[in-house]
Order: C-alpha cells, then structure tokens, then sequence
C-alpha cells in the first residue's frame, strides 16, 4: 500500500499520510509521493481547497527516528539512502526532498487545512505549520521535539513559529521540547481550532465545503495578499492590492456579490 494517498473529490484534493504502523513518519516514498502531489494541487486551476491528515492513531511524528539510529535517515543527491553521507549529502537531501513540501505549500493559493489527531510531533508539526488553517481534535498531543533526538528543526520551525507565536515562544518550545495539548497550541496561536475528537472529520467537511462555495479568484488574491503583505511595507501592500481589486472587479463572481447584497440573498459564485 502506498505511503500517501492522493485522492480529489468535487474540488477538493485530500493529501492523507499512510504509514499509521510508524505513526506516518515519513519515508522516502512519501516524501516523493507529497512532492508530486502538491505540484500537481500547485498546478491545477480547478481545485478550491486541500485537505491534509494522516491515518491510524496520528497525524505525523516527522522524521523517522529508527531510521536516523540506523544511519539511513536521510536521503542523497539520488534519492537513495546513504549510509556514508557527509555533511553536504545531508545538506542537499534535506533541501532537495522534505524542505520541498513547505515551500511548495507556500506557492499554493488556494486554502490549505491540516487536519490533526494524535500526534503531531517535529517535522510532523512543521507541515501542518505550512498549512493555512489548522484544525485539531482535542486529544491531539503537540510538541517541537527535535532537541530531545539532539537535531536542530530542519523543516521550518525556526521560520514559522516566531511569525506565529514571537520569539520567546518559538525559542521556549524548541529548547525545551514541550509536549501540548491541542487546546494549549490553540492558547498560543498554533492551532486555528480544536473540537471534539468525534466531530473532528465533519467539522473539517463543513468548513471546506463553506470554503469552496465561496468567490473563487478572490480567495486567491486575498491569501497572495496576506502572505505577500508580510515582506512589504504599506505602500507596496496597498499597491499590490489594488491591483488586485483592479481585477476582481472585473469578474463574475463580483457582479453577482454586489447583485446578491442589493437583493439580500446568499450569492451564488461560480
């Protein structure tokens, strides 16, 4: 069976980790497979949201730590294993294979939802950090813990969680390794919502297909906006963002918001 599933159903690509007997962490399989399939999701101009979870009892517990014991944990120039690399080999397997997927999630413009349960461990955690949107079940147990294998976070960490928490926070959950509850990661503004662990699939559902039934184009711009925004200053932003209502007014989708707020109705965007 393959380490990922790639599924797409009205609309909606769903990206789910497969290796539950390891707790999906990840392989080379799969690392290959999530490339490709983000690529593909990059790519496409009918998709309108994804969807990213893990099967059996977690999420995903990062990097394969009975693989790096055995000295095969990372992956050289040819995507293989290499019991022998040096520290460029490393080097070069961590920018060419798993440090592909947060920058390809970055390049995607359209709403990205990590949906976690269990464990979202390292690495793990890291791509739901890349996620737009990050919804977790409340027994979901959290934790930055590269410290404890002695590795520094590889995958993006040290990028996203100052931007999402500050400083000190970031520097507190990777020096210490900390291990959160769902609803203390939701305090410190690292999860966007924590329901029930029974109603966390329907709950994802309805708030994807609440995504989809809106204007399509203008979601777009409003995630380029508010990525891109963060590496400006104001006047480039306001710039850049009028741009963007330059041609949002042009479209359909605009037509009929404005035509629905003048009748007091729900639009009907394409």
């Amino acid at each position: 069976m393959s380490d990922l599933l790639f599924t797409v159903r009205n609309q909606v690509a769903r990206i789910t980790l497969n290796r539950p007997g390891q707790m999906n962490a990840f392989s080379e399989e799969m690392i290959h497979s999530w490339i490709k399939a983000l690529e593909e999701v990059r790519d496409s101009n009918d998709l309108r949201a994804v969807i990213i979870s893990g099967n059996g009892r977690a999420f995903c517990s990062g990097g394969d730590i009975k693989a790096m014991a055995r000295g095969d944990g990372f992956l050289d120039h040819n995507g293989e294993n290499d019991y022998t690399s040096t520290a460029l080999d490393r080097k070069n397997s961590l920018w060419k294979n798993v440090q592909r997927i947060p920058l390809l999630l970055q390049e995607i413009d359209i709403p990205v939802i990590a949906m976690l349960h269990g464990a979202a461990f390292g690495a793990g955690f890291d791509m739901a950090l890349a996620c737009d949107i990050r919804i977790a079940a409340r027994s979901t147990n959290i934790a930055e813990s590269y410290v404890k294998a002695g590795i520094v976070p590889g995958d993006g960490a040290a990028w996203f969680l100052p931007r999402l928490i500050g400083t000190d926070k970031a520097l507190d959950l990777l020096w210490n390794g900390h291990v959160l509850t769902a609803e203390e990661a939701h305090q410190l503004g690292l999860i966007t919502y924590v329901v029930d662990d029974h109603e966390l699939e329907s709950f994802t559902d309805q708030y994807v297909e609440k995504l989809i039934r809106g204007p399509k184009e203008t979601m777009r711009f409003m995630k380029r906006a508010v990525y891109q925004s963060g590496k400006m200053d104001l006047r480039t932003s306001l710039d850049m963002i009028s741009s963007a209502m330059g041609i949002i007014t042009e479209l359909d989708d605009y037509q009929e918001g404005v035509k629905a707020l003048v009748e007091k109705r729900k639009p009907n965007f394409n």
